[in-house]
C-alpha cells in the first residue's frame, strides 16, 4: 500500500536510515556470527603467520623411495621392496617413524571391516551380499585369499633387522638411536599384498570375454606418514573414506610386469628404448611436436596382444622416475591403447606430456576426448593458480565410473556402451571426472593439504576448479556442482544428516555434497557475489603458488583469503564451513512511500486513478449494463454543475498555488520534489540461520528492472530480520529476492512481493520404472566400437 509523506524529507531519511539498523528483538545472534573467528583458528607462530603464509621457520619432512616391484598377473599380486632415505627436517628429536600401510584395510580383522555398518536383509541375501557384510569399503574379496600386506623384512642400511610394530593401517619402526634435527636415515622393508578388484582407489579389472585384466595400483607400498608442526605424527587410520595425507620426495620405481603389458605411471620413463618396439618409439617421436595426439599403442595392436598369442610372454622391466612428489602410482595391462603428444600448454615453449591410456571398451570416447580434456585441465588451473611443474600428466580409463588421481597419473570412468554409442550423461561424465582428477595435481599433489583430516581442502578447491575448466570447455556444459542452486537439496534436508565442512573426512555423513559440492559452492559465491572475480582470482592464486610443494591447514587458506584480498570472511568461514544452517531468506512485506510533490498534473493524477479504482465495485460492474436507465441519464433537467465538475482537472488556481510553494523551497528541496522519488520500506527475515548478501530485483512499471545488492554485513546488528529502505524514481510492481540464484537460498517461494504462485506438477500415470539415461545416438543407430566420430 503506498503511504504519501509531506516534506520533511532531509529528517526523515536521515532518521529512517539509522533506526533501521537497529536491533528489533534481543533474540539475535549477529554479534556472534559477525565477531572475528579469533581462538577458533590456530595461533599463528614462526611456522605459519597470521597472513596465512608460511613462517621463516617453516619446514616438513621429506622421504626419498628407491622402489622394485614385479606384478604376477597370474596370481593378481604384488612382490616389492624399497630403500627409504628418510629426512628429519623439524626441530624435535625423533625415537621412531611411522609408515603407513592402506592396504592393511582389506585384511579381514582389520578396522576398516569391524567399524563398517550394515543390516541383514531378513526376505534374503545372495552369498556375495552376505560377503560383503564383512568386506571393507565395499570391494569384491575373495573370501579364500589374505587381503592385507605380508611385511617380510624391515631392515637398517647395513641388514640389520629392525623392530616393527603394526597397529591396523599403521607400522611404527623403532630406531635403534634418537634422530636428530637435519639427519637422514635410510632403511628397507621387503613386501607382498595380494590385490583386490579395483575399488574406486585402486585395484584390477577383468574383462571376461577375453581373459585379460588391467591394473591401476595405487596405495601399494609402505609409505611414510607425515610428521609435522600441527599434528606431530599423522597416523590416524586409513577406514576408506578419508584419502591420504603424505610427504614429498624422489622416486625411483623399476616396475617388473608381463612383457606384453603396457605400463603408465607417475614420473617419467627412463628406459623407453628397451621397452618399446622401434614403431612406438617412432611415433612417441612424432607426438613431440603435433597438436592431436598420436597413438603409441593402437587399438589393433591392443585387440592383438589380448589375445596372448604368446602363452609365455617373459617380464619387462619399466623404470620411472619421478622427483618432488608426494606419491607413487601406475597402471598395467596388454589391453591398454596408448595415445599422446607433448604439448607447449602454456605457451612459453615448456613442453608437457599429456597421455591418455585405456582398453577398446573406452572407445571411441576416450581416443577422442581424454588427452584433449589433460591438456585443456593444465591450462585452465594453471592461469588460476600456477604453471603444472611436472612433465607429464596422464589419463587412464579405470572401469565405468568415477575416478583417482594420483601424482602424474589418475584412473578415470566413463564408458560408452558395447556397440559404442554413449549418452549425452556418459560423455560430459567421463569429461568431467578427466579434469577433476588431472585437476588434483594441483589440490593436494601439489599444494599438499591433508586428505584424511579435511577432505574439503583438496576435493572442494578442487571441484570449483573443475567447474571452472568445463565451462571453459564447453559454455553449456552440464555441471553437477558449483552452482548455489545445485545445493540446495543438501543444505534444505535433515539437520541429523548434516556436517560442517570443517569435519574430519573419515566422520562426514554425504563426502560427495559435504566436501565437494558445498565448498566448490562456498567459493564460486565468493568469486561471483561477495568478493567480485578480481579479489577473489587474485587471493586464491596467492594461496596457490604460497602453498605449492608446502602442507596448508584450512586457517592457512581462510587467512589467506583475507590477507590478499582485504576483505573480512570470518562470518563467511562460519557459516559455510564451521556450521550447516543454509540461506532461506524471506521477503515478508513492502511498504511504499512517497512525497507528497504538491505538483497538481502528478497528485490530481495519482488521486483520480485512486478514486476510479474504490468506484471499480462488483455491483458498479454489474450495474454497468443499466447505465442509461439512471433518473439523470434519461432527464438532463435533473443534471447540474456536479454532473458536470471534474474535481481532478487542473486549474491555473493549482498551477499559481504550486508555484508559489516551489518558491519557499531551496533549489535542493525543489529537485527532490520534481524527481517524484519512491520509497520503499522492504522487511526481510533471515529464516534459514545462514547470513548472505541481500539481493533485490525491481521490476518497474514501464516494464524496465534493476538490481539492488546489499552486502551480508546488512545483518550485523541483528541476524533475524531487516528493514531496508530502497528509493526510486520509478513505480516498482514486483520485487524478487535472489533473482539469479546467487546465494543458495532453499525456498523461493518466499522471495518474491507480491506473492508468485508456483504450481506442483503431477503426473496423471504413476512412473512404473526408473529408466536409464537416454541415449539418442543409440536410438539413431550410430556409433561403432572403436571408431572416434568424425567432426
Amino acid at each position: 500500500m503506498k503511504q504519501v509523506i509531506t516534506f520533511l524529507l532531509a529528517t526523515l531519511l536521515t532518521v529512517g536510515a539509522q533506526a533501521q539498523q537497529l536491533p528489533v528483538s534481543p533474540n539475535y545472534k549477529a554479534n556472534d556470527r559477525f565477531e572475528q573467528l579469533g581462538t577458533v583458528l590456530p595461533t599463528p607462530n614462526t611456522y605459519r603467520t597470521a597472513s596465512g603464509a608460511p613462517g621463516r621457520e617453516y619446514w616438513q619432512q621429506r622421504a626419498d623411495y628407491d622402489i622394485k616391484a614385479e606384478l604376477d598377473d597370474d596370481n593378481r599380486r604384488i612382490t616389492g621392496s624399497e630403500t627409504i632415505t628418510y629426512y628429519n627436517n623439524s626441530p624435535d628429536d625423533l625415537k621412531y617413524i611411522w609408515l603407513q600401510l592402506d592396504q592393511n584395510l582389506f585384511k579381514k580383522d582389520g578396522i576398516g571391516a569391524r567399524s563398517r555398518t550394515g543390516t541383514v536383509n531378513g526376505r534374503g541375501m545372495s552369498p556375495e551380499q552376505i560377503e560383503e557384510l564383512s568386506n571393507a569399503r565395499g570391494a569384491t574379496l575373495d573370501p579364500g585369499i589374505q587381503y592385507g600386506y605380508e611385511i617380510k623384512s624391515v631392515k637398517d642400511k647395513t641388514g640389520k633387522a629392525l623392530p616393527y610394530t603394526i597397529n591396523g593401517t599403521m607400522m611404527r619402526i623403532d630406531l635403534p638411536l634418537v634422530m636428530k634435527p637435519n639427519t637422514n636415515y635410510a632403511f628397507s622393508v621387503d613386501w607382498a599384498y595380494n590385490i583386490t578388484e579395483y575399488y574406486g582407489r585402486s585395484g584390477y579389472e577383468y574383462f571376461p570375454k577375453d581373459g585379460n585384466a588391467a591394473y591401476f595400483i595405487a596405495h601399494w607400498f609402505p609409505r611414510l606418514a607425515p610428521y609435522d608442526d600441527v599434528n606431530g605424527w599423522n597416523h590416524k587410520q586409513f577406514l576408506g573414506q578419508g584419502e591420504f595425507a603424505l610427504i614429498f620426495g624422489n622416486y625411483k620405481v623399476a616396475i617388473t610386469v608381463p612383457a606384453d603389458h603396457v605400463v603408465a605411471a607417475s614420473g617419467e620413463c627412463q628406459n623407453y628404448a628397451q621397452v618399446l618396439t622401434s614403431v612406438q618409439k617412432q611415433r612417441l617421436k612424432q607426438a613431440e611436436t603435433t597438436k592431436t595426439p598420436v597413438l603409441i599403442v593402437t587399438q589393433e595392436e591392443a585387440i592383438k596382444a589380448e589375445k596372448r598369442e604368446n602363452k609365455k610372454p617373459g617380464t619387462k622391466t619399466w623404470i620411472y622416475k619421478a622427483d618432488n612428489v608426494r606419491d607413487f602410482a601406475f597402471a598395467s595391462s596388454r589391453k591398454f591403447i596408448w595415445d599422446a603428444m607433448q604439448s607447449d600448454v602454456y605457451k612459453n615453449g615448456r613442453k608437457i606430456w599429456c597421455m591418455s591410456i585405456y582398453p577398446k571398451e573406452g572407445n571411441p570416447l576416450w581416443e577422442q576426448y581424454s588427452t584433449r580434456a589433460v591438456e585443456h585441465t593444465l591450462k585452465s588451473y594453471g592461469n588460476r593458480t600456477f604453471e603444472y611443474p611436472y612433465p607429464v600428466a596422464i589419463s587412464c580409463h579405470a572401469v565405468a565410473g568415477g575416478g583417482m588421481e594420483y601424482p602424474m597419473i589418475s584412473f578415470n570412468g566413463g564408458r560408452p556402451e558395447e556397440d559404442g554409442t554413449y549418452s549425452e550423461g556418459v560423455k560430459y561424465g567421463m569429461i568431467g571426472v578427466i579434469i577433476h582428477e588431472v585437476g588434483h595435481n594441483f589440490f593436494p599433489m601439489i599444494v599438499n593439504s591433508d586428505e584424511r583430516q579435511w577432505a574439503w581442502m583438496d576435493e572442494g578447491l578442487n571441484t570449483f576448479c573443475q567447474y571452472l575448466a568445463e565451462k571453459e570447455w564447453d559454455y553449456n556444459f552440464p555441471s553437477r556442482r558449483g552452482e548455489p542452486n545445485q545445493i540446495t537439496e543438501y543444505m534444505s534436508s535433515d539437520k541429523s544428516m548434516l556436517s560442517p565442512i570443517m569435519t574430519s573426512a573419515e566422520n562426514v555423513i554425504g563426502l560427495g555434497p559435504n566436501a565437494y559440492a558445498k565448498p566448490a559452492t562456498a567459493l564460486n559465491i565468493l568469486r561471483e557475489t561477495v568478493m567480485g572475480r578480481a579479489l577473489f582470482d587474485h587471493a586464491f592464486k596467492e594461496y596457490s603458488t604460497r602453498w605449492r610443494f608446502k602442507s596448508p591447514t584450512p586457517a592457512d587458506f581462510f587467512r589467506t583469503m583475507e590477507d590478499a584480498s582485504g576483505v573480512d570472511l570470518d562470518w563467511f568461514w562460519k557459516g559455510w564451513f564451521y556450521g550447516t544452517e543454509p540461506a532461506d531468506q524471506d521477503l515478508v512485506s513492502v511498504d511504499w512511500f512517497s512525497i507528497d510533490t504538491k505538483n497538481p498534473e502528478i497528485e490530481k493524477e495519482l488521486a483520480r486513478k485512486e478514486a476510479a479504482r474504490k468506484k471499480n465495485t462488483i455491483s458498479k460492474m454489474n450495474d454497468l449494463p443499466s447505465k442509461g436507465e439512471t433518473v439523470v441519464a434519461r432527464d438532463s433537467t435533473m443534471a447540474d454543475f456536479y454532473n458536470r465538475y471534474d474535481p481532478y482537472k487542473v486549474t491555473a488556481a493549482d498551477r499559481q498555488a504550486y508555484e508559489q510553494y516551489l518558491s519557499t523551497l531551496s533549489e535542493n528541496e525543489k529537485e527532490l520534489v520534481k524527481k517524484n522519488t519512491n520509497f520503499y520500506t522492504l522487511s526481510v527475515k533471515n529464516k534459514g540461520g545462514l547470513v548472505m548478501p541481500v539481493i533485490i530485483k525491481m521490476e518497474f512499471e514501464d516494464g524496465t528492472d534493476s538490481v539492488a545488492t546489499f552486502p551480508a554485513e546488512i545483518w550485523r546488528f541483528n541476524d533475524a530480520g531487516v528493514s531496508k529502505v530502497i528509493s526510486t524514481n520509478k513505480k516498482v510492481v514486483q520485487w524478487t529476492l535472489d533473482p539469479y540464484q546467487q546465494i543458495a537460498d532453499i525456498d523461493t517461494e518466499n522471495n518474491s512481493f507480491p506473492r508468485i504462485p508456483k504450481p506442483t506438477r503431477f503426473q496423471i500415470f504413476r512412473q512404473q520404472e526408473l529408466r536409464k539415461a537416454p541415449n539418442p545416438m543409440q536410438m539413431e543407430g550410430a556409433g561403432k566400437v572403436g571408431t572416434a566420430p568424425k567432426n
